[in-house]
């Protein structure tokens, strides 16, 4: 039995902040490129001072404790700054990143009744401006990055008051000089007024399944994960954390928190290729958080450099891929890694038939990180201790591939309203498959569900696939102005309906197998989890995105979408002529290809069910893309593809 311990912190989140500054106050804590390029690092003493002085200017704004303010910015310095500063104050940012659509945008602002905004650049406040009649509230906006005079000059005759960020800032540290200790003294009691159960934040969720709603979240639903986190994450002082997730992402924004708790930094990067390995060269991470499809494209284009390469190069990064994978489950096999999920397992004989070949690919392992993925680890700075997946299933060929050239990729399970951790892979014992040990925090229960919907309250235990329920303090304190919709998810109890379905194993670790309202019942009854035959189909390089369709259908469908790229070699190398994609995407040897990849993935020699097969498909030549077809988090809002596509679905039945 895993014993965790608590650690005991302060009652909110700057308090925490600031005894972490008492403790380290020369450490760094944020690096952030100047306008060169270049980083420039901020401790943890500066950056309390930065957010103290701008949270004495933020009252002069009208912020007091129990305003919501909008922060439209994806990840940087100024957007910790500004976080910090409102909850000094007692106040709760509603934020969003800077691809949300203007409907979102303005429905957030007025739905959260904020009368002050933060915007990254003039290009999300023009989103605001298109329909300012739907924000009567908002008054005052404070702009990260200069704006071209026409935004200025347009914003200013809708009634709104456009402060520049740089000279509130200026302001804000020359008046700090002048008066330090009165206003420190000020921010800080109003720190100490601030109850672990005032809003820390209100997040609106993605929308994948319909119109956003406001999650609240507490201090104390923070703190109370802090407490425990480091039993997870062991992370060391002055370990560097690389922050390319929507900083409004729910797990980005734990580790927005945690990484002071651990005196560790945080860097500021885009999950964009060549931007991201620049930064990990120069940075050298030792911890980096990123959603699946984030780790899928880097894996894919690793892959893809490789094969360009071809030649020995080729042969050798595939053949030690095939043995770190191999060594990875022999391994797993000796040390008792191997998930425990429909019934127990025999350890003992998993040790006696996995040790002598663990030890006859030892060499070999060894062998191919010399060769090959030491240079790949270069690439990735060389000092990433674990990489962390959240946000999203992780594909199992991705898991497999970061396990076989030797980087440790966890994976977490949670949701925006449960702050957001549930379970996490331990570091030194992952096991591959599951999403990890059920945080000490949080009660756990699986319970027999009929059609996404629980028929007992009892826990149904290990080994049976039924609706996740969690109890917890870091469960929200509900959905803004919405009790009706609060009191749908959470039970007079406090058991929370996850809406996830998922398995106990008998490791007491948690197996994610679908989404309860994303699951298809056919017309012949049978239920079918379409997430797990997306992963499926998403293995082959020439399928950039899938989504399985058949509601009340007599069969499943598919929308497949190509990676456009690899479909254009693919067709290259086949010597098939065309004049436009989309005409490529019709020819018959296209099809056939497409055809029997769904078919050799989707079959009942791999394991799935007669029903899970996949009978006609459409190829769609658009990509899906954010804030259209997927969320910020880049999953599927699948509502949103069958309103689009639902004509063309309707020919697949």
């Amino acid at each position: 039995m895993v014993k965790y311990t608590f650690r005991e912190l302060p009652k909110n989140l700057p308090l925490t902040l600031k005894a972490q500054v008492e403790k380290v106050p020369d450490s760094v804590l944020q690096a952030s490129k100047n306008k060169d390029g270049k980083f420039e690092y901020f401790t943890f003493a500066s950056v309390y001072d930065d957010f103290v002085a701008l949270a004495f200017q933020f009252k002069k704004l009208g912020i007091e404790k129990g305003s919501n303010v909008a922060l439209i910015s994806d990840n940087r310095r100024e957007w910790l700054l500004t976080d910090y500063a409102l909850l000094s104050i007692g106040a709760a940012d509603v934020p969003r990143g800077c691809d949300s659509m203007g409907n979102e945008i303005r429905f957030i602002i007025s739905y959260a009744d904020c009368k002050v905004g933060f915007f990254e650049t003039g290009h999300q406040l023009e989103k605001v401006l298109e329909k300012i009649d739907e924000v009567p509230l908002l008054k005052t906006v404070v702009i990260y990055e200069p704006i071209a005079q026409e935004i200025e000059k347009k914003a200013a005759d809708c009634g709104l008051k456009v402060i520049h960020f740089s000279e509130l800032f200026e302001k804000a540290r020359t008046e700090y000089a002048e008066k330090k200790e009165a206003i420190k003294a000020e921010i800080e009691s109003g720190m100490e007024k601030i109850e672990p159960d005032d809003n820390a934040t209100i997040i609106f969720t993605s929308g994948t399944t319909g119109t956003p709603k406001g999650v609240m979240l507490t201090h104390d639903n923070y703190i109370y994960q802090l407490s425990v986190i480091h039993n997870f994450l062991p992370s060391n002082p002055g370990f560097m954390w690389l922050s390319v997730l929507p900083v409004w992402h729910s797990f980005e924004r734990l580790i927005q928190y945690a990484a002071p708790v651990f005196c560790n930094g945080i860097a500021y990067s885009k999950p964009i290729g060549q931007i991201l390995l620049a930064d990990m060269a120069v940075i050298k991470p030792q911890w980096m958080c990123g959603v699946p499809r984030l780790w899928e494209s880097l894996a894919k284009a690793v892959q893809k450099a490789m094969k360009k390469k071809g030649g020995v190069a080729l042969v050798l990064f595939n053949f030690f891929v095939k043995v770190g994978g191999a060594y990875a489950d022999q391994k797993d096999k000796v040390f008792g890694l191997v998930c425990q999920l429909y019934k127990k397992r025999n350890r003992v004989l998993d040790f006696f038939a996995g040790i002598v070949p663990m030890c006859l690919l030892w060499p070999l392992k060894k062998l191919g990180d010399l060769l090959v993925f030491k240079k790949l680890q270069a690439k990735f700075g060389g000092n990433l201790h674990v990489a962390i997946s959240g946000g999203g299933a992780l594909p199992h060929e991705i898991d497999n591939f970061y396990r076989a050239v030797g980087l440790n990729l966890l994976e977490g399970y949670g949701l925006t309203e449960t702050a957001p951790v549930i379970s996490f892979r331990n570091p030194h014992e992952p096991r591959p498959g599951c999403v990890g040990a059920i945080f000490p925090t949080v009660e756990l229960k699986i319970c027999k569900e009929e059609n996404g919907v629980a028929v007992s309250g009892e826990d149904i235990g290990p080994g049976k696939m039924g609706l996740i329920f969690v109890k917890s303090r870091q469960v929200m304190k509900g959905y803004y102005k919405r009790p009706d919709l609060t009191a749908k998810v959470i039970d007079k109890d406090g058991w929370f309906n996850t809406g996830d379905l998922g398995v106990r194993t008998f490791d007491n670790e948690l197996k994610i197998t679908g989404r309860a309202k994303d699951t298809i019942v056919l017309l012949g009854g049978e239920n079918v989890e379409p997430a797990v035959l997306e992963s499926e189909l998403l293995i082959n390089d020439l399928i950039e995105s899938a989504m399985v369709v058949g509601q009340d259908e007599r069969s499943l469908g598919a929308l497949i979408v190509p990676s456009k790229e690899n479909t254009e070699d693919f067709a290259k190398e086949n010597n098939i002529e065309y004049e436009s994609y989309e005409e490529l995407l019709k020819n018959d040897f296209i099809i056939q290809a497409f055809d029997k990849i769904i078919k050799d993935s989707i079959s009942t020699a791999k394991g799935f069910r007669a029903c899970e097969k996949i009978g006609k498909f459409a190829l769609l030549p658009k990509s899906f893309e954010v804030g259209v077809e997927l969320s910020a988090k880049q999953e599927m809002m699948r509502y949103k593809i069958a309103e689009e596509y639902k004509d063309l679905i309707k020919t697949l039945f």
